[in-house]
């Protein structure tokens, strides 16, 4: 029998009932439902300028007018590449009232990758920033992309700000040609006046409305199909998780769009339930620690490293974070000691909360598990949340192990995604039917749960890297390395990083013909620039004259990061008796 965490959530003063209503709507309905009772409340803060509730829905309705009039269709794909900034909104709930399904992808994803994300998904429109314009040209002829709209951040700034963005990072960006084939930002908002039917598709909640991208089980990149119901599910089950929450409270949304995190509950959370969104487009913890005690924030997330960063920051010594009522730390493993560090340090600055850690994957949107505001347990990533269930099974199977014993951790609920897109043998491996009536995700993680319902993360049965909270693929990089004339065969590891937690690196035995030279490594690292977004690239390539097998033939892996680790331990003694 799966458990629920009926203990745990029932044992706050303000019960957190197990089961909820969810909306039987769209999320662009959710969220204008929201501006009917409260049209003057800020909806969100984007670099100095805020945005009314109700200034929001009529920018999504004047995108949406104009989507229907350039000829996008109910269940046309629409991606969007583009930062955490307003015209990313705007677009995102406009594909949805429109009927569209958003494709949701990393804005500095090699042009490769770009190419593959828009032919993978049959996009038929593709919206991003003046700065990102070139690789989508330079990989639009491979693609069925008719209409590219490209936006520009310092149209959405105020003037004092728009003259030193343009003073700045604006001189970096190469300008588009006068007759490029793509519409401008100001001229697609113009196209609206020239919509004159009904611009409002009816959808069915549980229809796909969004794709965002994981591995899936064999580290190749997928789309993952998740519907209206499933964000705005989330939405609730967030609030319920979190009966601390008031409407008008302040969320740092600095995890970006294509993240489930970012785009879940950062955004769609709290423009669905009437929070207010603070975007931050350039993700580093400066920025982040920056607007944290300038906006007074109720409510921020992240991954470790950023946390770990913010310990270090020197701006952050005397600040006053006595506004937090929630601090959540997710996309790897938290550790005991570094958690215990950050509560002595939230407590150091007027804090009164704790960091609470919680779990999830793509394939349920993002966190289905999240720590008690009243109730941690040390090592726990929490209990699962209302209506949510996870039970433990011998990995594969669907027979479960006794409390305490370690399995594959599976999830059910109403935020399951619909299946892995163009990929049926995969959803039916990772997405299976139990006799208990549930939909189950297999994760490919490995934990175990105590008898009261709490969920102990003990690691991941896929191979996979995580790096600053990214999950990076060794097998989809190796794919992008052995396609190249000079590679013979390639094998890509983590490395453990202070501020990364992990870094990519590579190691290759050349192809006959080739040698192993400084200029043949940065061949490769240029042609890995081309290929591989920025967050996944190798800081080095190292060549082997062979690579380490297993018994079975296989590349032996294990012993490729063991060797790594023996190196940098003799590095770190070499540099601690030269200290002395």
């Amino acid at each position: 029998m799966a458990i629920t965490a009926k203990t745990p959530w029932e044992g706050h003063t303000e019960n957190v009932p197990l089961h909820l209503d969810y909306f039987e709507g769209t999320m662009c309905e959710a969220v204008e439902l929201i501006a009917q009772q409260y049209p003057n409340n800020i909806a969100f803060d984007f670099m100095g300028k805020s945005t009314t509730y109700k200034t929001l829905v009529q920018e999504i309705e004047k995108c949406a007018k104009a989507l229907k009039t350039i000829g996008v269709r109910p269940g046309d794909k629409i991606t969007i590449a583009m930062p955490n900034c307003p015209q990313a909104i705007y677009m995102f709930y406009a594909v949805n009232m429109v009927g569209g399904i958003c494709n949701m992808i990393h804005p500095l994803s090699a042009e490769k990758e770009i190419e593959f994300y828009l032919n993978e998904s049959e996009s038929v429109t593709a919206v991003t920033l003046d700065q990102f314009y070139h690789k989508f040209e330079n990989i639009r002829a491979n693609t069925k992309v008719v209409n590219i709209v490209v936006a520009s951040i310092k149209d959405e700034l105020s003037k004092p700000i728009r003259a030193g963005y343009m003073l700045t990072e604006g001189r970096k960006i190469k300008k588009i040609p006068q007759d490029a084939p793509v519409i401008q930002w100001a001229d697609f908002c113009k196209i609206s006046k020239f919509c004159y039917g009904n611009y409002r598709a009816k959808r069915d909640p549980h229809d796909t409305a969004v794709i965002l991208y994981s591995g899936g089980t064999t580290g190749t990149s997928k789309g993952i199909e998740l519907s209206n119901y499933s964000f705005n599910a989330l939405g609730k089950q967030v609030l319920a998780a979190n009966p601390m929450f008031r409407v008008g409270d302040k969320m740092l949304a600095a995890m970006p769009l294509f993240h489930g995190f970012g785009l879940g509950v950062c955004v769609h959370t709290m423009l669905s339930q009437g929070g207010r969104c603070i975007l931050i487009p350039r993700f580093t913890p400066a920025s982040y620690a920056k607007q944290m005690v300038k906006q007074r924030c109720n409510f921020v997330a992240g991954v470790p490293t950023l946390y770990e960063a913010l310990l270090r920051l020197p701006k952050m010594e005397k600040a006053d974070l006595s506004c937090l009522k929630g601090v959540f730390s997710g996309g790897d493993s938290l550790s005991i000691e570094l958690k215990k560090k950050l509560d002595r340090w939230l407590y150091d600055h007027n804090a009164v909360v704790q960091v609470r850690e919680g779990y999830g994957t793509t394939e349920t949107v993002t966190a289905c598990c999240l720590t008690p505001p009243h109730m941690a347990k040390e090592g726990s990533i929490g209990v699962p949340f209302p209506d949510t269930y996870i039970k433990i099974v011998e990995p594969g199977t669907d027979k479960e192990v006794p409390y305490g014993t370690e399995g594959e951790i599976l999830l059910a609920g109403p935020t399951v995604m619909k299946g892995y897109m163009n990929h049926p043998d995969e959803t039916a491996q990772t997405l299976r039917d139990h006799e208990d009536g549930l939909k189950w995700v297999y994760t490919g993680d490995l934990g175990i749960m105590d008898n009261e319902g709490f969920v102990y993360f003990r690691g991941r049965a896929k191979r996979m890297i995580i790096t600053s909270g990214y999950n990076v693929y060794p097998s989809q990089m190796e794919n992008i390395l052995d396609a190249n004339e000079m590679v013979q065969m390639s094998c890509v590891i983590g490395v453990p990083d202070p501020l990364k937690m992990q870094k990519v690196k590579a190691f290759v035995k050349l192809a006959a013909g080739y040698d192993p030279t400084e200029d043949t490594k940065q061949k490769l690292m240029d042609y890995c620039r081309k290929n591989i977004a920025k967050y996944a690239m190798p800081y080095d390539i190292e060549f082997k004259d062979d690579m380490p097998k297993t018994l079975v033939g296989k590349v032996n892996f294990r012993l490729l990061e063991e060797e790594e680790m023996e190196k940098i331990k003799a590095q770190e003694a070499l540099a601690a008796k030269t200290a002395k």
